[in-house]
């Protein structure tokens, strides 16, 4: 877990409007978000079921699919 140094912006009626973060801080609570995404994504595709094919067959599939039947 980060331990964030924040600062708070505080508005004309003395409630806080917007936290200021280090940009140290900020890329690592980026990097966390991207981690928790992958994790999110592994639980989702595990979940779901689905079959798993090994990559290289995955990636001739997508080159050979149709460009309207492609996501992204």
């Amino acid at each position: 877990m980060l331990n964030l140094k924040r600062r708070c912006v505080v508005g004309e009626q003395a409630n806080r409007i917007s936290v200021v973060l280090d940009i140290a801080d900020y890329h690592g609570l980026l990097e966390e978000l991207e981690e928790l995404e992958s994790i999110r994504a592994y639980d989702a595709a595990k979940a779901s079921g689905d079959q798993a094919v090994p990559f290289e067959q995955g990636i001739t599939e997508i080159d050979n699919s149709p460009p309207q039947q492609r996501r992204g």
